[in-house]
């Protein structure tokens, strides 16, 4: 039996490992607006792979505000919590309540159960490029990336690439740094985050959700961070909206250059 359960995990977790060397999307993070983004590209059938560097996806999320489990949603974002299941009570006029445990739970499963890949413990160390557009990831295992060990990684090809790292923009940042291009930002590079402006900044983190060089894309806080807006703390309807909005741009953008 000992055997057998090795072997049975080893096959299986290597079939899916094979399977997205090749995919039309590849997603860097797991925050709410990546595994939204999963989940509404895999609905519209495209392939896609999510990338996470810690043992669970879900970002910010799991924590609620200041480890009180609860986050808040505005009214606009509230078709897609009723879309995933998701138990909420009105608290305002405009605001919601939701559990962030469930809330987190319900993304990562919805994601899973559509159709995307998600793997854990995958860190996103470079970028590919060919002719002039992002064109795939560079991967190696988070402990290798983290203790900086040299041992060569992986490289996964896609159509499209999402920035769905957070405050970091860590994929925009790679790519600006180690290729001396100019972005689709306000400066031409990652500008970076600005404090606290709730407004504003759930206003902004859709707006900013867009391709900000051929091929590589953003959305949540790193939409944000690399235009320059605001953070905008345990709210996370500007997240939910802005995964959605972005998985409506890569699946036309994949179809476009398919």
């Amino acid at each position: 039996m000992e055997f057998q359960i090795s072997s049975g995990i080893v096959d299986s977790y290597f079939h899916k490992f094979k399977k997205i060397l090749n995919v039309d999307v590849a997603i860097v993070g797991g925050g709410p607006s990546g595994l939204l983004a999963a989940y509404y590209l895999a609905k519209a059938k495209q392939n896609v792979v999510l990338f996470e560097r810690k043992l669970a996806p879900g970002g910010g999320m799991w924590g609620g505000a200041m480890m009180f489990n609860d986050i808040v949603v505005q009214h606009d974002a509230l078709p897609i919590v009723k879309e995933l299941g998701i138990d909420y009570k009105n608290y305002s006029d405009n605001l919601y309540i939701i559990d962030s445990l469930q809330a987190t739970s319900a993304l990562i499963y919805h994601a899973s159960k559509a159709g995307a890949t998600l793997m854990n413990c995958i860190s996103v160390e470079d970028v590919v490029i060919q002719d002039e557009r992002v064109r795939g990831v560079v991967i190696n295992w988070a402990p290798v990336h983290r203790e900086k060990l040299h041992v060569d990684p992986i490289i996964v090809i896609s159509k499209a690439v999402l920035d769905a790292t957070g405050h970091d923009c860590e994929v925009a940042r790679i790519l600006e740094r180690k290729n001396g291009i100019k972005l689709n930002t306000p400066t031409g590079s990652v500008i970076g985050e600005r404090s606290m402006s709730v407004y504003e900044a759930e206003k902004t983190t859709t707006e900013n959700t867009k391709e900000i060089f051929p091929g590589l894309f953003v959305s949540g806080m790193a939409a944000n961070g690399v235009s320059g807006s605001f953070r905008m703390g345990p709210i996370f309807g500007g997240m939910l909206l802005s995964g959605k909005k972005i998985s409506e741009i890569i699946t036309n953008s994949v179809l476009e250059h398919a």
